[in-house]
């Protein structure tokens, strides 16, 4: 399809998806109230909580001094599944409200520890039957992080039962910061205890058993066995990979950005031998108030991620300021350090093309274009930009004769001028010199 009759056929694909989106939203304050009513109802008077955990929670706060948490989806047992992040989300068309739901409807059972050290911390008592000596979290199979650990590294949600130290306030208030950052009540966990004895597949318990085994290797290992990015990143939290005693408990926004760099990396490897791309590929997404534009150019891999970030988005309030823009980008041979400007949306959308490149034997180089609208007021992480970069190769494509011809085609639909796109992108200005294909940047 001809790169302008692709850009015809998405907008009236935009403007369906838009509307199916409206029909299914519904109102924050009545499910704040809803919630509120089931949690009065599931928590007894001696707080403590039985329920079924989908998914823990390592914060990154007064790190290696870290907080840990059993999350519980309370009242809402049968549907655990449902509330751990996950592409099925993408697949369900979930909204930024319905993110907001399963997000603040989590009861956050937590502890303070020390991330290589499974003994208490800051003068806390023991959980769960554990001795309070300090010991390492490698062989912490007993007590909250034996608990924790058991959530994490099982293929479904398990039955727990969490003592709280007092029962936890509910405060619903919303404002700013609520809207930014939608998480459920805190709760410190007095006592943690399983209801059963979790499901754990074979590959995990093989990388558990395995103590030479470097993170690196065993995250690869589990990904060339069919386990997705958001199973590694949970396991690899809980601190149930690498080398025997070197293993740590990694915060949770962390463990998500190391585990797409390091598939990544194994991913970008993988192709680097590969056929390059036939022709001039334009594939395009929309999801949650974000525009993605991927082309594909022949030749060896290389990859950039332009921002574009609207005023009055999530990340852009104010609504009289200008466009924001952010870049990153990489050749042949990778990166040496972090990515400071677009985080861990950089490897989030990389690891989506690479594995559309890698499913079809194929490399290229690879720009892709982020527009973030005004519509979205509420950030739920970059899961959304890993799936919609996915599934941004699926149904038509459009073509273009240069990437020159593709460049200027995607410009008409971005926020920023052509010329602006190409000062900042790296990618775009060599390549539309090295093709030959000079447009006026004036």
């Amino acid at each position: 399809m001809r790169l302008d009759e692709f850009i015809e056929f998405e907008a009236n694909e935009r403007a369906e998806r838009r509307r199916l989106a409206a029909e299914k939203d519904y109102g924050i304050l009545d499910h704040l109230d809803s919630f509120e009513r089931r949690f009065d109802e599931h928590v007894s008077d001696d707080a403590v909580v039985g329920s079924v955990s989908p998914s823990i929670f390592v914060g990154r706060a007064d790190y290696p001094n870290v907080s840990t948490g059993l999350l519980s989806p309370v009242g809402r047992e049968e549907r655990a599944a449902a509330f751990e992040t996950s592409a099925a989300w993408y697949d369900e068309g979930v909204s930024i409200t319905d993110v907001f739901d399963r997000r603040t409807s989590l009861l956050n059972s937590t502890r303070g520890v020390d991330v290589a050290d499974a003994g208490t911390t800051s003068g806390a008592t023991s959980v769960g039957g554990g001795s309070g000596s300090a010991e390492s979290v490698h062989d912490a199979w007993n007590g909250w992080l034996g608990v924790q650990r058991e959530v994490a590294i099982a293929d479904r949600p398990v039955d727990v039962e969490i003592g709280l130290d007092g029962r936890p306030d509910l405060d619903f208030e919303v404002g700013t910061e609520d809207i930014k950052t939608p998480t459920g009540p805190r709760a410190a966990a007095r006592t943690a205890d399983l209801g059963e004895n979790p499901h754990v597949p074979r590959p995990v318990k093989k990388t558990l058993e395995d103590d030479d085994w470097r993170a690196e290797g065993a995250m690869t290992f589990l990904y060339r066995r069919g386990f997705d990015v958001y199973e590694i990143n949970t396991i690899l939290s809980a601190g149930a990979l690498g080398r025997g005693e070197n293993r740590r408990l990694v915060p949770t926004r962390w463990s998500i950005t190391a585990v797409d760099d390091t598939v990544g990396q194994f991913l970008r490897g993988s192709i680097r031998s590969n056929p390059a791309v036939d022709g001039i590929e334009v594939h395009r997404n929309e999801y949650l108030g974000n525009a993605f534009w991927v082309i594909l150019v022949p030749g060896q891999w290389e990859y950039e991620l332009v921002e574009m970030k609207s005023p009055g988005s999530i990340w852009n309030p104010d609504p009289e300021a200008g466009v924001y823009l952010a870049a990153a980008s990489e050749g042949r041979e990778g990166r040496t350090g972090y990515v400071e400007e677009t985080a861990g949306a950089y490897y989030a959308a990389r690891l989506g093309v690479l594995e559309h490149l890698d499913d079809r034997g194929r490399q290229a180089k690879a720009l892709v274009l982020r527009h973030v609208s005004d519509d979205y007021w509420g950030p739920v992480g970059v899961w959304q930009v890993r799936e919609a970069v996915r599934n941004a190769f699926d149904g038509e494509l459009g073509t273009a004769e240069t990437f020159g011809e593709a460049v200027r085609g995607v410009a008409d639909h971005l926020p920023v001028s052509l010329a602006r796109l190409r000062r900042k992108s790296t990618l775009a200005a060599g390549l539309q010199a090295n093709l030959g294909d000079f447009v006026d940047a004036g």
